[in-house]
């Protein structure tokens, strides 16, 4: 359970509390079936972490809803992305063992994480890690209920594959960049969990890229 969801709970408890105190015992029904929800919400399950060699594991639970080529800078990259609805859960994970080289946080708006242009319009939280001489840059971003990116790590932290690294309040998107030879483990529709699920292979260093790993598919972005 990540601690937030005590706070709301017991915040929701007392004003049951008060309220059936104060007036009738049926209107604590609400802020009561609130807390439980808040409870439920803010779980925080364990997870069985993949151990094989170059595997990139989601970040956050949910269904993926992109998987294409795009365009950053000069280079090709693989994206990943997955929307986390009100009913996931929220905690995320590094999708890769590494060093946090950058974490940079963008203001934006809260459109509908679903919308292909949250990407680039929502507020959201951009980390890059570095590990094994690979980099795996992953985003959370704000949706139309979320309204707070939680990210504890520090610039220079060591992160473990799985590893839990905040959360993002109330729905919201995922997306995980990839170097373009990245063999992809999911399709779009796939549903998907934290730290358990891979989505794609690392390449060795120097190593061709594999049949078939890049989509049909190629946008620009």
């Amino acid at each position: 359970m990540v601690r937030d969801g005590y706070f709301y709970a017991l915040a929701l408890i007392a004003a049951a509390a008060l309220l059936g105190g104060l007036t009738r015992p049926a209107w604590a029904i609400i802020p009561c079936l609130l807390a439980i929800f808040f409870l439920w919400f803010f779980r925080d399950p364990e997870r069985a972490i993949p151990q094989d060699a170059g595997a990139v594991v989601s970040p956050g639970d949910g269904k993926v809803t992109d998987v294409s080529t795009v365009t950053v800078g000069n280079q090709r990259q693989m994206r990943v992305s997955i929307f986390l609805s009100v009913f996931d859960v929220h905690v995320n994970r590094s999708p890769i063992a590494g060093v946090v080289r950058e974490v940079r946080y963008q203001r934006g708006k809260f459109l509908n994480a679903m919308n292909s242009v949250s990407v680039d319009k929502n507020e959201q939280n951009v980390v890059t890690v570095e590990g094994d001489g690979r980099t795996v840059v992953f985003k959370q971003i704000a949706g139309l209920l979320a309204r707070r990116i939680v990210f504890t790590p520090k610039l220079g932290d060591r992160l473990e594959r799985g590893q839990r690294v905040g959360l993002i309040k109330f729905g919201s998107r995922v997306d995980v960049l990839l170097d373009g030879s990245a063999r992809m483990n999911v399709k779009i529709g796939d549903r998907v969990k934290g730290g358990a699920s891979v989505v794609a292979y690392l390449q060795p260093q120097g190593a061709p890229m594999a049949a078939g790993s890049a989509p049909a598919h190629e946008r620009a972005h």
